[in-house]
């Protein structure tokens, strides 16, 4: 891996000292020691990471492309949490979250039948099926059948329990302190000034996979916060690979980033029709000038994309159209369901079709991304079972490794807390 060989910044990009650094200097701020696996291998740490980091942090659950509408809504199950969460967009256009539990007897307001559930809320309004009681968009109970018949009823207490949301980007987060202890925007720091003001919301057309894992969720976040495995891994998604460089590493408080710079591969014919329609579009052809400063901050013309990593679940590919066919971008999350067992949801995003010829050369993109996908997730149960035998007790790792070793140290400074 090299520094980057240019020092020109776009503008705007100097103010902000988290770009342009060094290897030595990252490797002198986190270390070049082995990194202890206990954080993977004991089920008591996953335990204190529920209390300490997933009830304290800011969690993204949603998209405000998701509830384009006046009462959409999403229902997201969170067992890291114990929790259902009702996401909804209310009469007056703002997305709110709430706890998904009626305050009559602790029934679920609206039924979820998977990991993530939506539907509209008529007139404004979401009804409990058990009892029927009525509950606003915006969390006041509204009605409650044979209201009479109870001694003593203060309903204005008993609206559904609101948690912390917030938008950063079109993503929506929430937070299940009360109250949190910093804001969405303090939360994020120089990351929501660094990666804010790309065309995330325009890019509504979504394709999503999502598969339960037998590993801990940090197998599966640090499996996909590194690029050194890109030759060996992908040697069947990505033929004809002419290599990458992994670098401009930046470290921004609980959360980090990185550049993936390279030539590409040597495309399938079909792959190449493909860039080329999307790439003849003014749509989606590639538009460097609209990444932000902290993208690709030297102007290199071998760019590929980079990798926003926000602490503690959720992984961000902003390609943007340099090296990539077509401006995308895709997220993957990890959601602990127990010790040993994670969610993991990638979702592709694209700027809607126009034509079919799109349209077909956008589902090619999406089944390359699947295609690679499935050889990254094929590794992660089988490094959870290496890791719980006891063979191993730390990993070693390399600077391409930089977001792992980061990510490590985040985690424990949060369970030291």
């Amino acid at each position: 891996m090299t520094d980057p060989a240019s020092t020109t910044l776009k503008p705007g990009a100097e103010t902000f000292a988290h770009l342009g650094r060094s290897v030595a200097a990252i490797r002198a701020e986190l270390g070049t020691e082995p990194v202890s696996v206990d954080a993977i291998r004991d089920p008591a740490i996953y335990e204190l990471e529920r209390e300490k980091i997933f009830r304290r942090t800011w969690l993204k659950v949603a998209t405000t492309s998701e509830l384009p509408a006046i009462g959409d809504y999403k229902v997201k199950d969170l067992p890291v949490v114990d929790a259902s969460v009702l996401i909804v967009r209310g009469k007056d256009g703002v997305v709110r979250a709430f706890h998904n539990v009626c305050t009559h007897r602790g029934n679920k307001v609206v039924p979820s039948s998977d990991a993530e559930t939506f539907g509209r809320a008529r007139a404004g309004v979401v009804t409990c099926r058990f009892h029927g009681w009525v509950f606003g968009t915006d969390g006041p109970l509204r009605s409650v059948p044979l209201e009479d018949h109870f001694g003593t009823l203060d309903k204005a207490c008993l609206g559904l329990r609101e948690i912390a949301c917030d938008t950063w980007e079109g993503f929506v987060f929430i937070n299940m302190a009360d109250p949190p202890e910093q804001t969405l925007a303090e939360y994020l720091g120089d990351f929501g000034t660094l990666f804010g003001g790309y065309p995330y919301a325009e890019a509504t057309t979504a394709y999503r996979y999502s598969t339960v894992l037998e590993c801990n969720w940090k197998v599966a976040l640090y499996a996909f916060s590194e690029g050194y495995h890109v030759p060996t891994i992908h040697a069947g998604s990505l033929p004809g690979f002419r290599g990458i460089e992994h670098s401009d590493f930046k470290l921004i408080g609980p959360h980090a980033s990185s550049t993936i710079y390279g030539l590409g591969m040597e495309a399938a014919a079909s792959t190449a029709e493909c860039a080329r329609v999307l790439h003849g579009s003014a749509a989606h052809a590639p538009h460097p000038e609209q990444v932000p400063p902290g993208i690709n901050p030297t102007r290199r013309a071998d760019f590929q994309f980079e990798l926003p990593n926000v602490f503690p679940n959720l992984l961000i590919h902003l390609a943007a159209g340099c090296g990539y066919p077509g401006m995308a971008f895709f997220t993957h999350q990890f959601w602990p369901l127990d010790h040993g067992r994670t969610l993991w949801e990638g979702i592709n995003y694209f700027r809607p079709a126009r034509n079919a010829a799109e349209r077909v050369a956008q589902l090619h993109v999406n089944a390359l991304h699947r295609n690679a996908w499935l050889e990254d997730t094929a590794t992660m149960e089988d490094t959870f079972t290496g890791i719980r035998s006891g063979a191993v007790d730390t990993m070693q790792l390399m600077d391409q490794e930089f977001l792992i070793r980061h990510a490590a140290r985040t985690l424990d400074r949060y369970l030291a807390a």
